[in-house]
């Protein structure tokens, strides 16, 4: 009975969309993000994912995978920042992890840190992008104002920042 219960709890985490295993942040925070990728598609296996990051995520430094090739895709910014005393003008706005091999019937985690910027009680979205040997999923859809993120069909990890001072 207790292999029942820790196998039908593995289940309901496996069969999820992408997530962040934790969905909550400190404003100004160093944040590990754990993105939790559930199954493949429809059955085939992953072998990329690429998560696109909102201005909010700062320096992010993806964490390799081995049996996966990582890459890093920065762009220009719109607004330079100071990192401890140095302005940054570019910065990470894609990770991506590709020629690797997710089996559907499988869940794995793509880890990166980055600090957050932002505003308390703003909520950010880190839209996800899964490739397969047969077909793809986008975990892109980001919910109206007032809006259930449930009610989605494959809506984007969300990641809600918080006061600095809040407790978890």
């Amino acid at each position: 009975m207790v292999v029942a219960a820790i196998t039908s709890g593995f289940s309901a985490t496996a069969s999820a969309h992408a997530s962040l295993e934790t969905k909550t942040a400190p404003v100004g925070s160093h944040y590990k993000a754990v993105m939790r990728i559930g199954h493949g598609c429809e059955g085939s296996s992953t072998h990329t994912v690429r998560i696109q990051l909102p201005p909010e995520v700062l320096r992010a430094k993806p964490m390799p995978k081995a049996g996966w090739t990582l890459e890093t895709v920065k762009e220009k910014l719109d607004k330079p920042f100071d990192y401890y005393g140095k302005t940054i003008n570019e910065d990470v706005r894609e990770i991506i992890w590709s020629a690797g091999n997710l089996p559907d019937d499988y869940y794995d985690e793509f880890v990166f840190s980055a600090k957050l910027a932002g505003q308390p009680g703003q909520t950010i979205h880190l839209k996800t992008f899964q490739e397969c040997s047969q077909g793809d999923l986008q975990w892109i859809e980001i919910p109206a104002e007032g809006q259930d993120p449930h009610d989605l069909k494959a809506p984007a990890p969300a990641l809600k920042l918080v006061d600095k001072h809040h407790d978890h």
